[in-house]
């Protein structure tokens, strides 16, 4: 069957044309009579069959009768990361060059003011991720009463972002009587309930088992170990010995693992960009459009460009990082294999990723092989950066014994240790005699009524009148040396009357 039998419009079966594309997909055949009837469709194809062209070409044809008034879009699709929602308008720029439609993009990194500016001229499209088109309307700046035809896509990655409560929002805020299509790679019982709320009576398309992957991607396994630097150097092996690669997409599940690998692979001499969430939006632009222009091969990215990203020449897919959930393994080795062109995926596997592996084999319905070639990473190569690094601590120890010191068989006596190796211990020679500790002259008690008065310490002068010496304590050693000791010590204290 060909684009003509579909019941498209002159102007987009013309746009198709010049593309060059002659038969649509499975999706595409079976998706548009519905969209084009005025019926809810509910699509469940795997990520890579064309599941955007399904819902723009319709689109298109749709909207060529009508006008859009200010602040209130005609059509809405929500998309779950900015990446998507950009590359759904290049295919609405693509397909609709023959039509003056005004297709508007409301996705964070861009500043409101522009945003606003274009919906007070009118949209007939407007493409949105959840958060920034809410951020809109409770601006009061965005009117969504007139939204005729409403596109959820990737609802799976919306579930996984947490986007369903926004989807909620939105669908409460948009006519009741609107069309609505949905897309989707998998069905977990989530988006299962959004369906049943807010799609009535839809033709469900499913041209694919949820959560399969492409037979022409080939998929293989590499052991690992658990340090993040054998991990990196495997990933270099297998970038250097790969066959046939022109390109590739690196997953990592962390933002911070995507700057670090990142980094790492620029110091070992690769051309490599980088792509996660976190990065101002216009270097995710330029890394996404020079990766695409193959002036960089390599593309070390999260989660954020496993969805939808449609670059049909990739030929390479890395998990450095095995993802915890299933269904993002489908959606990241979908990146290549595109378009019926053949693919690798290989993922990266440590000890701790057993499960993970053992859910994903479930999920596909098939053992993932092991890649043929010795990639183990030596003890020797690991040990090369931690040997200098346990010496720096230990200078100055003799033989690398333990903890820096000598063994205690061949330690040398102590000071004052007999040659003979005994435990005695002759006395110390070597120092002063050990000084005498002087007491200190006790407090006279304090004389009070009835107390009998008591005669004053030899030192102490009498006062009225003569009383007589305490005779001298006589000492059977030298006088000790007070000379340590302060001056304020040594004064003469005088006894209370």
């Amino acid at each position: 069957m060909s684009f003509s039998n579909l019941g498209l419009s002159d102007k987009v079966l013309a746009a198709v044309a010049a593309t060059g594309y002659t038969n649509p997909t499975p999706i595409q055949e079976q998706a548009i009579p519905h969209v084009l009837a005025r019926r809810d469709v509910l699509g469940i194809a795997q990520t890579g069959t064309g599941k955007t062209a399904a819902f723009v070409l319709p689109m298109l044809t749709l909207l060529e009768k009508g006008r859009a008034r200010a602040r209130m879009p005609r059509t809405l699709i929500l998309e779950p990361t900015r990446e998507l929602a950009a590359q759904v308008k290049e295919q609405f720029d693509k397909y609709g060059a023959g039509q003056k439609l005004n297709v508007a993009l409301l996705i964070g990194g861009v500043s409101f003011g522009d945003q606003d500016s274009k919906l007070m001229r009118g949209v007939d499209v407007l493409i949105a991720t959840p958060g920034r088109l809410l951020d809109h309307t409770e601006r009061g700046g965005l009117l969504l009463t007139g939204v005729e035809l409403l596109v959820i896509d990737e609802a799976d990655r919306m579930l996984d972002m947490g986007f369903i409560p926004d989807i909620e929002r939105i669908c409460k805020l948009v006519p009741f009587t609107r069309q609505t299509l949905f897309f989707t790679a998998t069905m977990p019982p989530e988006i299962s309930r959004i369906t049943e709320a807010f799609l009535h009576n839809p033709a469900r398309i499913e041209v694919s088992k949820p959560a399969t992957t492409a037979v022409t991607v080939t998929q293989l396994q590499v052991p690992a170990g658990r340090e993040a630097h054998d991990k990196r150097e495997i990933l270099r092996r297998l970038l250097r010995d790969a066959k046939d690669l022109n390109n590739a997409i690196i997953f990592c599940n962390r933002k911070r693992e995507v700057a670090v690998l990142h980094k790492s692979l620029q110091k070992h001499g690769f051309s490599v960009g980088a792509l996660h969430g976190d990065m101002d939006q216009s270097a995710r632009t330029a890394a996404l459009d020079q990766f695409r222009k193959g002036e960089i091969p390599l593309l070390v990215a999260s989660d954020v460009a496993a969805r939808g990203l449609d670059i049909p020449a990739v030929s390479h897919v890395f998990n450095f990082d095995v993802p915890h959930h299933p269904d993002d393994y489908v959606h990241r080795i979908g990146r290549t294999g595109r378009a019926g062109r053949t693919g690798t995926a290989i993922s990266i596997v440590t000890s701790l990723d057993s499960k993970s592996m053992t859910a994903i084999e479930k999920l596909i319905g098939q053992p993932i092989p092991r890649a043929e070639g010795d990639y183990t990473v030596r003890s020797e190569s690991s040990d090369e950066d931690a040997a200098p690094r346990r010496s720096r601590g230990r200078e100055g120890s003799r033989d690398g014994a333990r903890g820096g010191r000598k063994p205690r068989r061949e330690r040398e006596p102590r000071h004052g240790e007999r040659e003979a190796g005994h435990a005695e211990r002759e006395p110390r020679q070597d120092h002063e005699p050990r000084r005498e500790r002087v007491a200190k002259p006790e407090r006279e008690p304090r004389q009070g009524r009835n107390t009998p008065p008591q005669a004053a310490p030899s030192h102490v002068p009498s006062i009225g009148r003569a009383e007589p010496r305490r005779p001298q304590r006589e000492v059977d050693h030298e006088p000790a040396d007070h000379s340590h000791l302060p001056a304020f010590l040594l004064r003469p204290v005088r006894a209370r009357a």
